[in-house]
Formats: C-alpha cells, sequence, structure tokens
C-alpha cells in the first residue's frame, strides 16, 4: 500500500548502499550483528519510531511479513551512547525507540504507519501509559522527505477519523541517530513472555486499545477527506488521477488485475473496506473484477454519462473515493461486474487481516 505506496528507486538503493559502507568504514552504534542482517537484505528500509516502552512497541512490529528486524533502542537524545539507567531516568532526552528494517516490496511505511497508530496512545504528551515522563514520549522519526510526508499524512487523516476526543500529540521529527539498547532488551516478549504479558496488561494497554479499536467499523463514522492538496501530495500521480479525477489506469498494467490471493480490498484513503477475494473473478477486461461489494453501506453509485454510453460510477462513502464502474455482464449469483481501478484500493492479504483491525472478515476464508 501506498495506502499509500512507498516507492523504491534504483536511487534510494544506490543510496542505502553508500550509507550502509559509510556506517562499515566510520563505526556504529548498534551492533555487529544487526548490521550483518542489513547487509544481507539491501534491498531493505528503514522506519524508526518511539511510543512508550519499547518491549511493547518492539512485539508488534516483529511478528508482520515484511519485516526483517525491529531493535529496541534509544533516538532523539543528544547524549552519545546512552545507558538504559540514564535513559530511563531521563537524563538523555531520548525517548525509548524502536528501529525497523522491512523489505519495502513486501510492506510500505504506511502500513508501519497503521500499525503504530494502533499500538500507542496517541493523545499521551507526557508518558506512555503507566511509564511517566518524555523518554515515553511517541514520535515518528522520518528518515526522509517522503516519510515525513506520508508521517504527517497518516496523522492527518488519523486525526479526521475523530477516533480520540483528545488532540493527537505525536511529534513529527527528522532522525539523526539511534542507539541499540542493552541485550537483554531485545526481544524481551519473547525472552520473558510471563513478564512482558503482564507488564501489557497492568499498564492499561490492554484495555486502552480494545476500548479504542474494539469496534473497528467506528473508526469511518467520523470520518472526512483530507483536502485534495494534500491528497495530491501523498498519493501517487496515479492514484490521484484515478480517485479524485475520475481517470482509469492502463487494462492489463495494474497492480491487482491477476491477484489471487485470499484478503479483502480497501479504500486507498480511507481503509474503508470494499471488496473481497471471495467475490473477485476473471472477467478478461485486465481490470480488478468483482460480483458484489463486501459491505453495500461503503460503496455509492452514480449515474455517468461523460461517454456516449450512460454508465454506473462506484465511488466509496467516506472516502468519496472514484472506484471504476458496475455492469450487468458479470457471472452469477448477482450477474453483475464491479470493474474496479487497482489504484483507488490497497490490498489486505487474509493474514494480516487480525493485526490491521480487519479481524471480522477471516470468517470469508474459513
Amino acid at each position: 500500500m501506498k495506502k499509500i505506496y512507498l516507492k523504491y528507486s534504483l536511487l534510494n538503493v544506490v543510496i542505502f548502499a553508500l550509507v550502509l559502507c559509510v556506517i562499515v568504514s566510520t563505526g556504529s552504534t548498534r551492533s555487529k550483528d544487526f548490521h550483518k542482517k542489513i547487509m544481507q537484505t539491501t534491498l531493505s528500509d528503514t522506519a524508526t519510531f518511539a511510543g512508550g516502552c519499547f518491549w511493547c512497541v518492539e512485539s508488534p512490529f516483529e511478528k508482520i511479513p515484511g519485516v526483517l528486524e525491529a531493535v529496541s533502542g534509544y533516538a532523539g537524545g543528544k547524549v552519545k551512547s546512552p545507558k538504559y539507567k540514564d535513559v530511563s531516568a531521563g537524563k538523555t532526552a531520548h525517548a525509548e525507540s524502536v528501529q525497523i528494517i522491512y523489505d519495502p516490496f513486501t510492506i510500505s511505511y504506511a502500513q508501519l504507519l497503521d500499525i503504530y497508530w494502533m499500538n500507542i496512545d496517541p493523545t499521551d504528551a507526557d508518558g506512555s501509559f503507566y511509564d511517566r515522563g518524555s523518554q515515553y514520549r511517541s514520535i515518528i522519526f522520518y528518515h526522509n522527505e517522503e516519510q515525513r510526508k506520508l508521517a504527517e499524512y497518516s496523522k492527518k487523516r488519523l486525526e479526521s477519523l475523530r477516533i480520540f476526543t483528545k488532540p493527537i500529540v505525536t511529534q513529527i521529527m527528522p532522525y539523526s541517530e539511534f542507539y541499540e539498547a542493552e541485550a537483554y532488551h531485545q526481544n524481551f516478549y519473547q525472552n520473558n513472555f510471563e513478564r512482558y504479558c503482564q507488564y501489557w496488561i497492568d499498564s492499561g494497554r490492554d484495555d486502552f486499545f480494545k476500548k479504542v479499536w474494539g469496534d473497528f467499523d467506528k473508526r469511518f463514522e467520523k470520518f472526512t477527506p483530507p483536502k485534495k492538496s494534500i491528497l495530491e501530495e501523498i498519493l501517487t500521480p496515479l492514484q490521484f488521477r484515478v480517485t479524485q479525477l475520475n481517470g482509469t489506469e492502463k487494462a492489463f498494467q495494474n497492480l491487482y488485475w491477476d491477484n489471487e490471493k485470499e484478503g479483502i480490498y480497501v479504500d486507498i484513503v480511507s481503509g474503508e473496506p470494499l471488496f473481497s477475494s471471495t467475490d473477485k473473478f476473471k472477467s478478461g477486461t485486465g481490470w480488478p473484477s468483482f460480483t458484489q461489494p463486501l459491505e453495500d453501506g461503503n460503496i455509492v453509485e452514480k449515474i455517468d454519462r461523460e461517454l456516449a454510453i450512460e454508465r454506473i460510477e462506484v465511488r466509496s462513502r467516506k472516502a468519496d473515493s472514484h472506484l471504476g464502474h458496475v455492469f450487468e455482464d458479470g457471472p452469477a449469483p448477482t450477474g453483475l461486474r464491479y470493474c474496479i481501478n487497482s489504484a483507488s484500493l490497497r490490498f489486505v492479504p487474509k493474514e494480516d487481516l487480525e493485526k490491521e483491525g480487519y479481524g471480522k472478515y477471516l470468517n470469508l476464508f474459513k
């Protein structure tokens, strides 16, 4: 997704390789083993987040397909090589953070942001749950201009959902340095499972997340689309042209026309569920085709008279994204063909439904 898809160019690869060369030649604030893993995956990218206790931020990312490594550490301060006892005492200005190395062809930066928001309290400026102090503040450290834009859009989109009654105070800051935390902090949820689970519950996280994200559908109730000027910055030119200017992508040259994986398709702007792979069929047209919507209430149909032949346009209800058209030449059971642009959609594989908050649709694939 670029709920936005993260574009990965040859230039990115070259820059990343050069940075690695500099790191190897000049030394690093992270372990040799960590850099060895990075060197083994030259087409990887990096994200850095702070959101309270790094044990609890690291664990959700470790389980995500496409995440190659998640390391607990310290970022945002000025003291060189800080130690846990000083960071936890608030003496270094660092925040407990997690650095994520990921494969951008498997998971995008925008998807990582979605996971991040669902595992922190973005309204707490003075700490995180029962961990108090600036060392537990929430921060998105952007590594480049594209990450900054994606982070700002993601934050504005979360605000537009009006899930939280308090203002979202998570900072968006340029990345500087990351220091790997002591060995006993790494993979804490695996190495100290019982203590981790007790900490997760006692800290208030469990109750908080169930209350906020328990009814996933509520996140779309008050959603209002961002301004087009913002969307134009964040979406790819094709995604913007299709969703905002009623464009059409090329047949047989789009992302999902031949996708056969199990999962659901959601709106590229809002994330509202639109279609399921269980209703997808091979239409021979070169565009993703479905016999029916996943949620009728998330689809709006309008008369389209732009061509000589009158057609029925299909749009998403909350984001008002142009999706495509519906025709009466589909197979049973509906006889309909929802001909949809891939650029309007993001695919969520069935194995990711639970962690992305779409768990209610898992029963479609049993």
